[in-house]
């Protein structure tokens, strides 16, 4: 930590440099500048984030919360920063503010940092960034936030003693005090409302996330998954139907918002660790684009939406969409981190997409279709694991990590994935030499045609997987390149052929 912080024991000492700052001056440079952190100096809200950190790592503190809470904000925050670590490298801060930061204070500038956020972790952003003389923030006791910000600072600079850096509506009564205000925000109005209580300095706009950004959060490319409850429908050859198309393609609706609702979840939780790989750190949440808070209101909305959907169906199906949503959320909470385990998860969240769409149309499941997806959809599983585990290689060399699986796990991945894409091929010829196929397709010989085609993708996927150049779920991947979109449709033309 730099000198210069650790003077600084207690938020209750203040300002230890005040008379450094040479408050009777008019310059500038004398006066001393006050960042906020949540907003201003970061592009995300820090508590929401602890509180996400902390249930990552024990679930069960969700109960302790609502006590936590009686002892007020600010106890309520100290109970979980001493609990968790926030790694203050891989904050997304607001580049431009900071680098303006940066600038002032190599020409001499007193530089505070005042916060609602607990004194450990604005400690830790301090002590991080290194250019702050003085911490400001919740002990415990009192909640660093609106007038009680206001107080702390005019005790310290005297009214007009000082320039606020700050970015939301809150920050107002502060700027009521302040010499000049910088503000770090793209709102007009909140511009007009600082500009009648103290001469703006400097406004750096931030990124406002358009209604593209707030779309793509929910993940729309996954989407194409939720195209397996078609499956059994299609298997089944009953193409003419349009009531039992109506109701798959409500499932469909459905499992897309549970879906979006889940990878909501998989992206809060996963916030630090899509900060630290090369591509993930540009989403949306973990580059600050996007407030967690519309997060927060997005994942009961789907969830909710996606049982009144699945209920217009059957009863059935909403108990495969909730069994589905606890999985989903085991697996972004735990599940995850459990080497081969979360593989059959996957694989088996693929596989009630399948089971869903049986019984959305009361079409029995084949035996034949489940033990082939269940193959197919493991060698899936182990692809993006491998993959990610390639990716992170290049990142970090032999040390690489993703999820639960080292470095050295890398060729083990590989054979029982390639093994299991195999034995579905298998599973595949199998069906083709029963009576079940012949009895299905017309042309039956036709179908044969489909072994060499998935026996092709399969290696395809595992080739570019091993070279490192697979950065999308396999499913997205396949959507996205030429060669996997032709040996699709191939098989999809064999298919319609052979019927």
């Amino acid at each position: 930590m730099e000198p210069r912080i650790a003077a600084v024991s207690s938020v209750t000492e203040g300002y230890t440099k005040q008379k450094q700052c040479a408050l009777f001056e008019t310059s500038d440079l004398n006066v001393p500048l006050v960042a906020d952190l949540d907003g201003t100096l970061v592009g995300t809200d820090l508590l929401i984030e602890s509180i996400l950190a902390l249930l990552k790592q024990q679930p069960f503190y969700a109960l302790a919360l609502p006590f936590w809470l009686i002892k007020g904000k600010a106890g309520f925050k100290q109970e979980i920063a001493r609990r968790i670590s926030l790694d203050p490298g891989l904050l997304p801060y607001r580049s431009k503010f900071v680098q303006y930061l940066q600038e002032q204070r190599a020409q001499g500038r007193c530089l505070v940092l005042a916060t609602a956020s607990d004194q450990r972790i604005a400690k830790e952003v301090a002590g991080h960034l290194g250019i702050f003389d003085a911490v400001l923030a919740s002990d415990g006791n009192t909640n660093l936030v609106g007038e009680r910000k206001r107080e702390r600072l005019v005790n310290q600079f005297g009214t007009r003693g000082f320039d606020y850096a700050g970015n939301d509506s809150l920050d107002l009564k502060v700027w009521s005090s302040a010499r000049k205000a910088l503000l770090v925000s793209s709102k007009p109005r909140l511009a007009r409302a600082v500009a009648n209580l103290a001469p703006i300095q400097d406004i750096f706009e931030a990124r406002r996330p358009g209604l593209s950004d707030y779309f793509n959060s929910l993940r729309p490319q996954q989407w194409l998954k939720n195209l397996l409850v078609f499956v059994v429908l299609c298997a089944a050859h009953r193409f003419y139907e349009p009531a039992l198309w109506g109701k798959a393609i409500i499932v469909f609706i459905a499992f897309c918002c549970c879906a979006s609702s889940g990878y909501l979840v998989n992206e809060l939780f996963d916030l630090s660790a899509d900060r630290h790989h090369p591509t993930k750190r540009l989403r949306p949440f973990a580059a600050g684009r996007i407030p967690v808070s519309y997060a927060l209101t997005m994942i009961p909305i789907l969830i909710v939406l996606g049982c009144l959907l699945g209920l217009a169906v059957s009863r059935l199906v909403v108990g495969i969409l909730l069994l589905y949503y606890v999985l989903t959320l085991m697996y972004s909470v735990y599940l995850k981190r459990v080497p081969l385990l979360d593989v059959v998860v996957l694989a088996g969240l693929y596989t009630l997409r399948i089971v869903a769409g049986a019984v959305a149309v009361s079409i029995p499941l084949s035996g034949w279709l489940l033990a082939f997806s269940m193959f197919l959809f493991i060698s899936l599983a182990f692809v993006k694991r491998y993959s990610e585990l390639m990716v992170m290689r290049s990142v970090e060399g032999d040390h690489a990590k993703a999820r639960g699986y080292e470095n050295s796990d890398a060729e083990l991945l590989a054979s029982k994935g390639t093994a299991s894409g195999y034995i579905a091929v298998l599973v595949l010829a199998l069906y083709i030499m029963s009576g079940t196929a012949k009895a299905l397709y017309g042309r039956h010989e036709v179908i044969w045609f489909l072994c060499p085609l998935l026996l092709y993708w399969v290696g395809y996927l595992w080739l570019v997987a091993h070279r490192g150049t697979m950065h999308d779920d396999p499913f997205v991947f396949a959507l996205r390149d030429r060669t996997s979109r032709i040996l699709v449709l191939l098989m999809i033309a064999t298919a319609l052929l052979a019927v």
